[in-house]
């Protein structure tokens, strides 16, 4: 077994996601990266897309959750994108990162954001 990552970086999906709610009301920005581990050794030998993780129906999938759901805390909207991308059978383990553009804080902080990482 050889153990690799996809990486994915700054999938930009708006949302409703906030403790407040004016967050809530109107869809923001939000950005995910994710990394993906799996065993590589299959796809690096056969070299063809059916024996890895699709990223392009990941990706599709990490958007419908944040544009379809709404939650309070950034920890709680990425345990929904990690339990959803790890229904991919392929994949072992994820590690995902959340980030606000738009963080509702009275300073110049350009973003706000979660990182976790689960296993199946």
């Amino acid at each position: 077994m050889t153990t690799g990552i996809i990486e994915l970086r700054g999938l930009r999906v708006t949302g409703r996601h906030g403790v407040g709610e004016g967050e809530r009301a109107v869809a923001q920005p939000f950005e995910v990266d994710l990394d993906l581990s799996l065993d590589v050794s299959g796809p690096a030998a056969s070299d063809q897309v059916a024996d890895t993780v699709d990223y392009g129906v990941v990706s599709q999938t990490v958007a419908a959750v944040v544009s379809n759901s709404s939650y309070h805390l950034l920890e709680a909207l990425a345990d929904a994108i990690a339990s959803a991308v790890l229904n991919e059978p392929r994949c072992e383990q994820v590690t995902v990162t959340v980030r606000k553009l738009r963080p509702p804080v009275p300073l110049d902080l350009s973003t706000a954001g979660v990182r976790l990482t689960r296993s199946r």
